[in-house]
């Protein structure tokens, strides 16, 4: 026999004891057929990547299998007819996996859905780790900015010694 891993996707309006049906109905065809379901593990509602048959979410479902192929042709041909799955997947493996799933341990190591940001505190926090912050004292001065003095440009900010070109009261100078 060989093992199978198989993620379905059912409609976001089942519910829970909706899901848990029909991931028994799939076991059961999968055991009728000579096969074994080692592990089922419901992955909850989830936010889908694009619109599927007008859903946003879908219920995840993870069934671990040894069975032989008829058996999982059995069982993907009723995932077919039913209504409430969106999708499915059925991926053959060398060796099933012991123990939870990295989507499970994900969850179970953080402890929500939001991926571990943790205590987010007031805004403005140590954002960048080791970097110290910048005090006002700290800014280089307006002619420092670029290196120092560049000849090139001038004096850019003012105060330079060129005369402006037209000034009021100046009519009969040309500038």
């Amino acid at each position: 026999m060989s093992f199978y891993e198989t993620v379905f996707i059912t409609r976001q309006d089942a519910s829970a004891a909706q899901v848990e049906q029909l991931t028994e109905a799939f076991s059961g065809i999968v055991t009728a057929n000579g096969g074994t379901v080692t592990k089922k593990e419901q992955w909850g509602l989830r936010n889908l990547s694009f619109r599927i048959k007008k859903n946003r979410k879908g219920h995840y479902t993870l069934l671990n299998i040894d069975a032989p192929a008829p058996a999982v042709v059995e069982m993907e041909r009723n995932m077919r007819i039913s209504e409430d799955v969106l999708r499915y997947l059925t991926v053959r493996v060398e060796a099933l996996e012991e123990g939870p799933s990295a989507m499970l341990q994900n969850r179970n190591r953080d402890g929500d859905e939001r991926g571990g940001r943790g205590e987010r505190g007031g805004r403005g926090g140590d954002r960048f780790g080791d970097r110290p912050r910048r005090s006002f004292g700290d800014r280089p001065e307006r002619g420092d900015r670029f290196g120092g003095d560049r000849p090139d440009r001038g004096d850019r900010f003012g105060g330079g010694d060129r005369e402006p070109r037209h000034v009021a009261g100046n009519e009969g100078e040309q500038a």
